[in-house]
């Protein structure tokens, strides 16, 4: 039996199409679906309350506090089932989803990652593929966990409070718990990711969150493991203070914004922009965060 946990902030009309695709679950135990409502000022309250007397049942947790490791904590704590299973409000799920979680855990306690394909749109519904495999231990977007052994970790460092790195740390607090690690191919999910929202200035202020997120992981844990895992080592330190200029993320930025660049060119440069945001942000001192 699955508790289905999804944090949400006014995200209404990406919450509906999620709701739709558990509703449409086949061949699944018993679950539920808790959405923890994490500071939204739409529709959210309404549209999960609406769903309350359905099949699957669908519960509304507030968490005011915008903060995606406080919001999923409060989900696990209304939590009725043995095993949590997060996902994302922003996903569509195919059929087996959930089935194939519970297939995966077999009865037992093991954390379950299953592959995420971005798309552009929810009409977007490609297959898995091998690219698609991930040796990441817990990425909330898709994973499932006994809910005992969650609460034995502690749950979601609070303290991760911007985007990024709050799944990564629990999973090695999981992973050091002897909590083995399982990746269910058939436990896929299309993550919907429109250009029109993702764009250039979005995804650059998630690069400076998730590189803040980054430091206090490392501070945290402060092993050759993660500083890898989070580019925090000496030679991509010291990168990022010497050899990442303003005027060469300035060439990135103008190249990844042009019409007259291939597609090709522009992601590439989208792609080294992001990396030399995140990466100087990362070298920056701790105490320039204020």
């Amino acid at each position: 039996m699955i508790s289905v946990v999804i944090a949400s902030k006014d995200r209404e009309n990406f919450l509906r199409g999620t709701l739709a695709s558990l509703d449409a679950q086949a061949g699944a135990p018993p679950f539920e679906v808790i959405v923890v409502d994490n500071g939204s000022r739409d529709g959210t309250r309404n549209l999960v309350e609406d769903r309350a007397g359905g099949n699957p049942p669908v519960r509304y947790v507030a968490e005011p506090q915008p903060n995606r490791a406080k919001a999923r904590n409060r989900g696990v704590d209304a939590a009725r089932y043995d095993y949590v299973a997060f996902c994302d409000d922003d996903v569509r799920l195919p059929e087996g989803w959930i089935a194939a979680h519970a297939a995966a855990q077999g009865g037992a306690s093991y954390v379950v990652n299953g592959p995420i394909l971005n798309v552009a749109s929810p009409d977007r519904r490609p297959a898995p593929r091998p690219v698609n495999y991930s040796r990441a231990y817990l990425c909330s977007c898709n994973a499932s966990v006994a809910k005992s052994a969650f609460v034995v970790a502690g749950g979601f460092d609070e303290s991760f409070n911007l985007y990024g790195w709050e799944d990564t740390e629990l999973g090695l607090r999981l992973r050091n718990m002897g909590v083995p690690w399982r990746f269910s191919w058939d436990a896929y999910l299309w993550h919907i990711k429109p250009p029109q929202e993702n764009t250039l200035a979005v995804e650059s202020a998630k690069a400076v969150e998730k590189a803040r997120m980054a430091r206090r992981f490392v501070a945290k844990h402060p092993s050759l493991r993660a500083r890898l895992a989070t580019g925090a080592y000496g030679a991509n330190l010291a990168r990022g203070r010497y050899f990442l200029p303003d005027w060469l993320l300035a060439v990135y930025a103008g190249v990844a914004t042009s019409r007259r660049a291939p597609d090709w060119l522009s992601a590439l440069m989208r792609r080294q922009l992001l990396d030399g945001i995140y990466t100087r942000e990362l070298a920056r001192p701790p105490h320039a965060d204020s």
